[in-house]
């Protein structure tokens, strides 16, 4: 029997002279296409020749204080910005009242005002008194678009099925969400959750402007809906009790009067770095406190025992839960207590902003023992004040100061 044949295809050369001829062509034409665009716009303002002052430089003298710091928004961002805003009403678009208010519109506005899905109400009110708003589609900048789906999905007023739905349909009537691939549409998402409430959110918004506290790349989907390029991270919402201007639920108190050298208020989660902090509360209860917390029954605790427990050490600690952050973080600033972060994929609000390292400590989260303990029990009085002093409480107390921390972010 005779053997099977194999053909085998003749490979053309690798390189072939008409190959180098159009490589040169594409390089000829970049040059001279580059020589054209540098000609055709002027000069960049971040170069500056110091011999000759430059004629598209314009100066802007930034307010400081009286003692020469620049201040909010000059500090990291600069004073200047040209934006509009349009601000999807609820009414111009069949389904968008179901994201903020359920399937039959029981979910009120106030009860979603709780907790960490209130940056969703805090952050749509504020566009709507916003300067920068616009009602003109055709002038906007960014869109956005309004959703309490958490608190909603909370309440019972839509199953996570429904909101898949909600969210495809309120989408497909939006033209201009269509022209940009929604490049230029922003969407609140403050819980840890995510994104991932939209079950959909890869196909659909995978593009656009996402606004939440998950900064991570290691959520427990494995999929993280975080893009450094095109999203922000925002501070998780503190109780309105503590952030109100004039007295608040709970006056901090002084450093004399604390039982604690650190404390952890969360449950465990089952989470490696939560469960050590529990078991090292056991072994040294006089050093570190880790109540349980309960949602419901008499061992609840009210908004003032929760900020008392969380007052009542030098040093808050702030492990990671779900993903890498943690409300806990936020929460000492209020009480002026040290936060302690122990989680090292962690990503901060407003990072060029706030030097982190001045006003906190990060721990390495395989290190968490006694070792941790006894070096907060090692810095010095002195040092300890340092960083209650440097705590940039006035930026996460007002929703007004986040509201210009993302747009002076934004990109076109």
């Amino acid at each position: 029997m005779s053997q099977p044949r194999v053909f085998q295809a003749h490979a053309p050369p690798f390189c072939t002279r008409s190959h180098q001829i159009s490589a040169l062509f594409l390089v000829t034409a970049t040059f001279f296409l580059t020589r054209l665009f540098d000609q055709s716009f002027p000069p960049s303002t971040c170069y500056l020749d110091h011999g000759r002052p430059s004629p598209y430089l314009s100066l802007h003298v930034a307010k400081t204080d009286g003692a020469g710091h620049l201040l909010w928004p000059e500090r990291g961002y600069g004073s200047r910005l040209s934006l509009k805003i349009y601000v999807y009403d609820e009414n111009e678009i069949d389904g968008l009242k179901h994201l903020l208010y359920g399937r039959d519109g029981s979910i009120s506005t106030n009860a979603c005002l709780k907790g960490q899905w209130a940056s969703q109400v805090k952050i749509h009110r504020l566009l709507l008194e916003s300067q920068f708003r616009t009602r003109k589609k055709e002038e906007a900048d960014l869109f956005f678009v309004p959703a309490y789906v958490k608190c909603v999905r909370m309440m019972g007023g839509l199953n996570d099925k429904e909101i898949n739905q909600t969210y495809v349909k309120v989408l497909s009537q939006m033209p201009y969400f269509r022209r940009s691939g929604g490049r230029d549409h922003i969407f609140v998402f403050p819980s840890g959750a995510g994104a991932h409430l939209f079950r959909s959110w890869a196909t659909y918004i995978n593009r656009s402007i996402i606004l939440t506290p998950e900064g991570d790349r290691t959520d427990k989907r494995d999929v993280s809906a975080f893009n450094t390029w095109k999203d922000i991270i925002i501070p998780g919402n503190i109780d309105d009790g503590m952030t109100k201007a004039g007295p608040t639920i709970f006056q901090p108190w002084p450093l004399s009067k604390r039982r604690y050298l650190a404390n952890y208020l969360g449950r465990a989660q089952k989470k490696v770095g939560r469960l050590k902090l529990i078991e090292l509360a056991k072994e040294y209860p006089d050093k570190l406190e880790c109540p349980e917390l309960q949602f419901s029954g008499p061992n609840k605790l009210g908004r003032l025992e929760y900020f008392q427990h969380l007052g009542n050490a030098k040093f808050c600690l702030a492990p990671r839960g779900e993903s890498s952050w943690t409300l806990r973080f936020y929460e000492a600033f209020f009480v002026e207590c040290v936060p302690v972060i122990l989680s090292d994929q962690v990503e901060l609000p407003f990072q060029n902003v706030i030097d982190y390292t001045q006003i906190s400590i990060k721990w390495p989260s395989t290190s968490i023992g006694p070792e941790l303990l006894d070096y907060l029990a090692s810095i010095p009085g002195q040092i300890f004040y340092l960083l209650l002093a440097a705590l940039p409480i006035e930026l996460f107390s007002s929703i007004e100061q986040l509201n210009f921390a993302f747009m002076f972010q934004m990109r076109s």
